[in-house]
């Protein structure tokens, strides 16, 4: 080889070397995080009727894990599982309640589970930063972030509302604001009535936590960084701003899909909640125009989402930056005749859960190997160089061939030991659902029967056999094994709870409820 043809070689073997150093470069992690969000919410994986180029974007940049689920679909217990890696039983977790650990756990979350996430990747050498909606109890609670930016979307009372990131930033930025009490929109019997954000696009709470985002991305300190973004959309109350409150045609819209309501409430739960929310007879055009609405919200998050990707791409280590986007739990939209979240249906615990890692990792594919928020701390600490799967199964070694896939998948609600308690397995094509509220069983085959229309509990009597007894031994363990009787699964006589509603007013402002008189809501405000 001549010195000319050597010269040519140089930069190219310079540049193969550049790589295999970024490579070897611990990555930035990312994760952004929705509330609320169905699974069949982006264009790119199948729905026509919506708008998401950025999520689109992110598909396409890495691998679509399409049978992912949250353990407890509801905010609280899904965001313990996130920043632990472990599920309800361990976390003590099982509702929207505070944690209620048993004898022989610890008596706090860290102590049951181990350092939080954020503190874990700290120690293990990252700038930590965590925007947006936590959920923690306390509120405020320290769960390991070098800069930790709140953005809770109720406020129990005036100190909690003052010391909000995102509310101290409407009263200093956008003082005009302030008096707003619903920043987010109107809550209690407006919750699942359309709404048009109460701010413009540029001061919402989404683009609030991508503003902030973005500044942090930006910022360099020599390490790489552990980021953790949650926005509160597209929880409700369903209110994008302009133009996103007009984006979407609502006779454009499918109506939800129902069974029977024999099936659809068998889970008593549902017509519970239901009623506690206003939204016990919704009709088909009220929820289409909700889907709207809806739909126009997460397209409005995709916008932010876009200007935060800008922000990774911006970087020189674009390319060894992971990115996890998933949601803590879905939303009925009125399939199964139900509003909200807290079933096992696959409309409420079915959840987007995308991962890509340009540098390591493929583009644009689709796996469906079961993966549960519980993976989450695995893929994170495993990018780091120190794997802590704790309940957790190993993702990124099941993309790399060198980890088995989960057999199954389960979910548990509510306190075991109580009639309100169900435990969900998800295994092949099927999915087991026991209500301890009757002893009630559903079983469901995803293969012929995606939307869950016919309860096959009674007619494969094989099938629920298995599952349910997945389900007894999983139930034999510290925080389950009040599920439990000689029996087996405990039971309870079904009996329905007593309906009541749900108020959720401006605690921070003295809002408490409606008046006893209308008149008495003027008084002191003339």
């Amino acid at each position: 080889m001549n010195r000319r043809d050597l010269l040519r070689l140089v930069p190219a073997q310079l540049a193969a070397r550049s790589v295999a150093r970024a490579s070897a470069r611990r990555p930035n992690v990312l994760f952004l995080m929705t509330d609320q969000q169905r699974f069949d919410t982006i264009a790119a994986l199948g729905n026509p009727h919506i708008y998401t180029p950025n999520l689109d974007r992110l598909a396409a940049r890495g691998v679509t894990f399409t049978n992912a689920y949250s353990p407890c679909p509801v905010c609280v217990p899904a965001r313990y599982t996130v920043r632990t890696g472990c599920g309800p039983p361990t976390t003590a977790v099982f509702s929207n309640a505070r944690p209620q650990p048993v004898a022989g756990q610890a008596e706090t979350t860290t102590g049951r589970c181990g350092p939080y996430l954020a503190e874990t990747m700290r120690s293990l050498g990252y700038r930590t930063f965590g925007i947006g909606k936590f959920h923690t109890q306390p509120w405020d609670e320290n769960i390991g972030y070098d800069v930790h930016l709140h953005s809770e979307e109720l406020y129990g009372m005036p100190e909690q509302r003052r010391r909000d990131a995102y509310a101290a930033w409407i009263r200093t930025h956008h003082p005009a604001y302030d008096f707003v009490e619903g920043l987010m929109g109107e809550r209690t019997e407006m919750y699942y009535m359309p709404q048009m954000s109460p701010m413009p696009a540029e001061a919402t709470v989404e683009r609030w936590a991508a503003g902030r985002a973005i500044e942090q991305i930006r910022a360099s300190d020599g390490k790489p960084y552990f980021g953790f973004v949650s926005f509160i959309g597209p929880h409700p109350p369903f209110a994008p701003p302009i133009p996103f409150n007009r984006m979407y045609d609502p006779d454009r819209m499918p109506n939800p899909v129902r069974g029977t309501l024999s099936t659809d409430h068998m889970d008593e739960q549902i017509p519970w909640m239901n009623h506690a929310i206003w939204a016990e007879d919704i009709n088909d055009s009220h929820a289409r125009v909700l889907k709207a609405r809806y739909y126009g919200e997460i397209s409005y998050i995709d916008d932010c989402i876009g200007r935060i990707l800008d922000a990774v791409e911006a970087r020189g280590d674009a390319e060894n930056t992971l990115i996890c986007f998933f949601a803590d739990h879905g939303d009925h939209l009125g399939d199964h005749h139900a509003w909200q979240k807290e079933s096992y249906f696959e409309a409420s615990c079915h959840i987007p859960f995308l991962v890509s890692w340009p540098a390591r990792l493929p583009a644009g594919k689709r796996r469906d190997e079961l993966a549960s928020l519980t993976d989450l701390f695995g893929i994170a600490t495993s990018a780091a160089g120190k794997q802590q799967l704790r309940e957790g199964t190993d993702l990124l070694g099941l993309l790399d061939g060198s980890a088995p896939a989960r057999r199954q998948s389960y979910g548990y609600y509510a306190r075991p030991g109580s009639p309100q308690f169900k435990i969900m397995v998800r295994r092949d094509r099927y999915k087991y659902i026991y209500m301890a509220n009757g002893g009630r069983e559903q079983l469901f085959d995803l293969d012929e029967d995606p939307n869950e229309l016919a309860n096959l509990a009674l007619t494969r009597s094989a099938v629920v056999s298995e599952l349910r007894a997945l389900a007894t031994k999983a139930c034999d363990r510290t925080g389950l094994r009040d599920a439990l009787d000689a029996n087996g699964l405990r039971a309870f006589p079904f009996a329905a709870r007593r309906l009541q509603r749900i108020y959720q007013f401006d605690r921070s402002r003295g809002v408490t409820g409606f008046p006893k008189r209308p008149q008495d809501v003027v008084k002191g405000n003339s």
